[in-house]
């Protein structure tokens, strides 16, 4: 992982590191091709029955003021329970059929995609969170994903990694948490690396 210095938060300016990471994430509505495979009727992403959003606080108080579409998160379920890192909270929005695209948190922009951290500490790329195998229709179409979208989505979390320890910390251990998971299921883990490049990671190498 080439090593910058920011001296300027990236989440200093909201709007600025969302214009960064706008790109769609393939040509074509990949909600129109899974939530026809959900009976709620929506894209997996967008059901809070399957993924809760977790925003970083300068995200939630970028939102005030400025959109209605977020609300605190008013379920059973806890950031506690969910592990969810220090500086960041559950939310929920309206909903698929009102969301305001400028205002997507990171964590909509990037799934169902995390940035994947090798046992070496190395960025490698972007990997596919791992419980919606079989639900995000992504998951079986990879090479759908615009070269300008993992370009986009490699820069932003460079210069958030660069800037902020912890959050490179944080997705470390969630990397390794999906190492585990697929060397129990006896899976090698998908990758796509910052090149472009196709990876299948062996998680007992």
């Amino acid at each position: 992982m080439v090593k910058f210095t920011f001296p300027v938060s990236p989440f200093k300016d909201i709007t600025k590191l969302y214009q960064k990471f706008n790109a769609p994430i393939c040509s074509i509505d990949c909600g129109e091709k899974c939530r026809v495979n959900n009976p709620n009727g929506v894209p997996f992403c967008c059901d809070i029955t399957h993924a809760i959003p977790a925003v970083y606080d300068q995200e939630a108080e970028f939102y005030h003021g400025r959109t209605d579409l977020w609300f605190a998160y008013d379920g059973e379920q806890t950031g506690e329970d969910l592990d969810l890192p220090i500086g960041m909270r559950l939310m929920q929005c309206l909903g698929a059929a009102k969301c305001q695209r400028d205002f997507r948190s990171l964590s909509c922009r990037q799934f169902p995609f995390y940035p994947y951290v090798s046992a070496e500490y190395e960025f490698l790329g972007l990997a596919i969170e791992w419980e919606f195998r079989g639900k995000c229709w992504l998951y079986e179409h990879t090479d759908l994903v615009t070269n300008e979208y993992r370009e986009q989505f490699v820069a932003v979390y460079d210069e958030i990694f660069a800037f902020d320890q912890d959050i490179f910390e944080n997705y470390a251990e969630h990397s390794e948490n999906a190492r585990t998971a697929h060397q129990q299921a006896g899976e090698k883990l998908f990758v796509l690396g910052r090149d472009g490049a196709a990876m299948w990671i062996d998680p007992a190498a």
